[in-house]
Order: C-alpha cells, then sequence, then structure tokens
C-alpha cells in the first residue's frame, strides 16, 4: 500500500523559493519512496492599496502538505502572508498541514520583560497551531518557545552541517580550537557545539562573552571570560542581525591574542548594511534567509537537513536520530 501523495508548497516569486525547490529535489531523490512528491506553486495578487491575497495554483485535496513560508520578507508581511496561505490550505481539504519555517521571526519576543506588553511569539504559536497539524524550524532563539505551540513543533539543530562543513573546507580551525558565545545566554549553544564536535573526536574548550548595551542592537562593549590566546577561535550565536555583538566579540579575541576567528550564526539577518566583518577570517551562515554580498561569507545550506526531515516525517522515522546524526 503506498503513502499516498506528497505536496512540497512555495512561493514561486519569493527569494527562498531556491530553498524549498533543493528540499522538493532531495525528497524527490530519495530512493524506494513509497509515496509521490509534487512542487505546487503559490499565486500572490497585489492590490493599490497595500493589501495581497495568496491562491494555491493546484489541487491539495487529500494529499500531505508541507508549506516552506519564505523567511525573506518583512515580518509583518511574512506573519500575514503565513496566516493567508495557512487559511486557504485548510479550506482546501488536504491530508495534512505540515508547516516548515527556515527561519521564524517574532522568535525573541518569547517572555514578557515588562508591564503591558503581549509575548509575540505566543501569538505566533497560537496562530499556526490553530490551522497546522505539524510544524518544523531550525535553531530558535529560544527553544523553550516549542511550548507554546499545542501542536507537535520539531527544532532542528544546525551543528551536524557546520561540522561537516568545517571538516570539509577548514579542518585547520578544529585543532587547537575555542568556541566562544558571544554573551552568557548563549553558553548553552557553545557547549553543545563543544559536545558535538567531542563525539567525533574533536577536543574544543569553551568561552564566553559578557556584553552591555546602551539601547537595543546597540553593544556597547564585550568583555571576555575564558583562555583564547593562541587559540583558534568559532563565535557561534543563532544569527546575526546588525553585526554588533559578533563584531565586538571578534574584536575582543583578536586582542587578547586568538590566532584565528570564525563566526557562525544560522541565519544571516544582516540588517546593518554598513558593518565590516574584516576580524573574521570566514563569516558562516546558513541559507535559511537569502544574505547579500559580503567579502569573507560562506553559506553551508541546511536544504538536505530540512529534506531529510521531510522524509523522515512522511515515512514515520524519528527525527530525534536526525538530530545525533
Amino acid at each position: 500500500m503506498t503513502m499516498g501523495e506528497v505536496a512540497i508548497i512555495a512561493d514561486s516569486s519569493g527569494k527562498g523559493y531556491g530553498f524549498a525547490k533543493g528540499v522538493y529535489d532531495y525528497v524527490r531523490a530519495k530512493g524506494e519512496r513509497d509515496f509521490s512528491v509534487g512542487m505546487i506553486d503559490l499565486e500572490t495578487t497585489n492590490f493599490a492599496d497595500g493589501e495581497f491575497k495568496v491562491r494555491i495554483k493546484d489541487n491539495i485535496r487529500r494529499k500531505r502538505c508541507f508549506f516552506i513560508h519564505d523567511s525573506n520578507q518583512e515580518p509583518c508581511r511574512w506573519l500575514a502572508g503565513l496566516a493567508f496561505v495557512l487559511e486557504a490550505l485548510t479550506f482546501s481539504s488536504p491530508e495534512e498541514i505540515n508547516l516548515i519555517m527556515p527561519y521564524t521571526k517574532f522568535a525573541r519576543q518569547e517572555r514578557k520583560e515588562s508591564s503591558r506588553v503581549g509575548v509575540n511569539a505566543k501569538v505566533l504559536a497560537d496562530l499556526v497551531s490553530m490551522y497546522a497539524d505539524r510544524g518544523l524550524t531550525v535553531d530558535l532563539h529560544a527553544s523553550q518557545m516549542q511550548e507554546y505551540f499545542s501542536i507537535p513543533f520539531d527544532n532542528l539543530y544546525s551543528f551536524p552541517s557546520l561540522i561537516s562543513h568545517l571538516k570539509t573546507n577548514h579542518a585547520d580551525c578544529l585543532e587547537n580550537l575555542v568556541v566562544v558565545s558571544p554573551d552568557l545566554g548563549g553558553g548553552k549553544r557553545a557547549e553543545a557545539l563543544v559536545k558535538r564536535l567531542g563525539k567525533q573526536g574533536i577536543l574544543a574548550d569553551v568561552a564566553f562573552g559578557h556584553k552591555t548595551r546602551k539601547k537595543e542592537n546597540e553593544v556597547e562593549k564585550v568583555v571576555l571570560i575564558g583562555d583564547v590566546a593562541g587559540k583558534n577561535c568559532i563565535v557561534v550565536d543563532d544569527m546575526i542581525d546588525t553585526g554588533g555583538t559578533m563584531i565586538k566579540t571578534g574584536e575582543e579575541l583578536r586582542a587578547k591574542g586568538a590566532k584565528s576567528i570564525y563566526a557562525w550564526a544560522t541565519h544571516g539577518l544582516f540588517t546593518d548594511k554598513t558593518r565590516d566583518f574584516g576580524v573574521f577570517k570566514e563569516v558562516m551562515v546558513s541559507d535559511s534567509l537569502c544574505c547579500g554580498p559580503i567579502p569573507n561569507l560562506e553559506v553551508v545550506s541546511l536544504v538536505s537537513l530540512f529534506g531529510e526531515a521531510v522524509y523522515r516525517t512522511v515515512v514515520g522515522e524519528s527525527l530525534n536520530d536526525l538530530f545525533n546524526s
């Protein structure tokens, strides 16, 4: 008995379509699959007053749908488009709705920091849970946000893809290595990378930065905790927004005598186009977002990670094994 039809759905006019198409190609190329898979486009109509509507261009009745939402939109358009597509999917009689968000916006607003403010990450989770059957993303800013969803919501980890890239392209940096968190809050992320490296026989130490801010998106200084003199260092974070924290950390590492300095962030927003990342030998980001030209930028693809996750979801295999591969 076959498992039926699977539809990968994405907006062909968006910047993230290449990522979605890559996921589709990965699933289609899997051998011995007992299901058919097709790529279905969205059609967007824009109106003069700024409103827009979306339409699913082909029949998805009784299909297991995987909607890959384009993360390369400004946040309000991204959120509205998400709601509109989920609504359209719901009333098109699919077998199942799986939402894939390569980068989850509003995830930094996951807690109540002052009075009379909403927890916007919870609003997003409620919206998704109202329509979708499952959700999938990678390297949430705060992993506890998974608890806000009332549906199964999986948070993939990018470190296996990063380690593979480093071993292939920067094997020299894996010797005498220090993994650096730019702030104390990201310490668990740095320790998780060290643990994964250790499982592959690559020993690394951990260092931490303590940052102070004058205001939002403006880092005043970073104080480094840990021995980095003469070491190869890789600064790891879930995202680069303006880049201020990363650059300040890199400058402090250089001042402390680090041998070579790399940066890794899963999501490259790069909202400040004037930043100079020359303190780093390489700045590595994933393809969850499309990045503008940066001289020393390297893109690590997560297409196969998401493609394998989609395949395992369809056939009922464990995603936990994928996390630990």
